[in-house]
C-alpha cells in the first residue's frame, strides 16, 4: 500500500494504482490533474508520499476542499511551512500592498499589516486598491481585498503611525518583517528599531525601484546579519522619475520571494 495526499486528505492506495486510474476512481470528471505541484496529462506511476489534486473547471469546491485546491500548484512541503509563518508588513503602499497580495496567494498563515494612511487616487497607478476604495483606510481596504483572495490567511491590521517605540511591540511575533516605506527617514527608523530589538529576525527592505529602468538592475542583496534589501539602490522617486507599477511590482515581488525563502529556511541568495 502507498500513502498519498489526495486533495490534501491522507489516503491509502494499492501499489498497482496509477495517476489516471486514481482519477477514474475518485473524480472521473476532473479536467485538471496535478501531481506534486505540476499539471499532468499523461498517466504516471505513483510513489509513497505523492500529493495529487483533481479539479473540475467551473466547479465551486466544498469549503473543506477549497484551501487544498488553492495551494495545489505549490511545491510539495511548502504549504505546511508557510501556513505556520507570521510576516509583518510595515507600510501598505506600492511595495507593501503588492507584497501582501503575493504572500496571501502563497498562503502565509498570518500577516500583520500596519499603515496610517488612506487610499488616494494617485495610489492606483501601482498599489493594490480600487477606485471605490478611495478615502478608505489602507488597512481596511487591503484586508478586504486580501480576504477575497484567500480567506484562510489570518489578517491583523494596525492603522497607526509606526515609530521606534511601537515597532518592537507590533512586530514582536513575526518570523520576517517587510519594510515598505516611502521615505529614507522612515526606512532608517524601522531598520534601527527592529534590528536592535530582534537582531536574529530577518528584515527585508527595499531601495531603488522608481522609473522604467532595466528590470535586471533590481536585485536582492544581503546587507547585514539579518538584513536584506531589494531594488537597484539608486533610482528613488524624484521629480522627473516617478513610481510606476512594473518596477515597483518587481521590487515588491523580490521582497515577497525573499520572505518565502526565509520561511522555508533558504536564507542564501543563490
Amino acid at each position: 500500500m502507498k500513502h498519498l495526499k489526495i486533495n490534501e486528505r491522507s489516503v491509502e492506495v494499492t501499489d498497482s494504482e496509477t495517476l489516471l486510474s486514481l482519477k477514474k476512481r475518485i473524480k472521473p470528471n476532473a479536467d485538471i490533474v496535478i501531481l506534486n505541484g505540476a499539471p499532468m496529462r499523461q498517466d504516471r506511476n505513483l510513489t509513497d508520499g505523492d500529493g495529487v489534486v483533481f479539479i473540475k473547471r467551473g466547479e465551486i469546491p466544498l469549503p473543506d476542499e477549497l484551501e487544498a485546491l488553492m495551494v495545489s500548484r505549490h511545491t510539495p512541503g511548502v504549504h505546511e511551512k508557510v501556513k505556520k509563518a507570521v510576516v509583518g508588513i510595515a507600510g501598505l503602499g506600492g511595495l507593501g500592498s503588492n507584497v501582501a497580495n503575493a504572500l496571501t496567494r502563497v498562503g502565509v498563515g498570518r500577516l500583520i499589516l500596519a499603515d496610517f494612511d488612506v487610499v488616494e487616487p494617485s495610489n492606483l497607478n501601482r498599489q493594490q486598491y480600487f477606485i471605490d476604495q478611495i478615502g478608505l483606510k489602507k488597512t481596511e481596504a487591503l484586508s478586504a481585498n486580501l480576504r477575497r483572495i484567500n480567506p484562510y490567511v489570518t489578517l491583523e491590521t494596525h492603522c497607526i503611525l509606526l515609530s521606534a517605540e511601537n515597532v518592537p511591540t507590533l512586530f514582536k511575533e513575526v518570523d520576517v518583517l517587510i519594510e515598505a516605506f516611502d521615505t529614507p527617514p522612515a526606512k532608517a527608523m524601522i531598520a534601527e528599531s527592529f534590528c536592535t530589538a530582534f537582531p536574529d529576525k530577518p528584515l527585508v527592505m527595499a531601495s531603488g525601484m522608481a522609473g522604467f529602468f532595466s528590470n535586471n538592475t533590481i536585485q536582492t542583496r544581503k546587507m547585514g546579519r539579518s538584513l536584506y534589501v531589494a531594488g537597484d539602490l539608486v533610482n528613488e522617486a524624484q521629480p522627473g522619475c516617478g513610481l510606476m507599477a512594473p518596477r515597483v511590482g518587481i521590487a515588491a515581488h523580490h521582497q515577497a520571494n525573499q520572505a518565502l525563502r526565509l520561511i522555508l529556511g533558504l536564507s542564501d541568495l543563490d
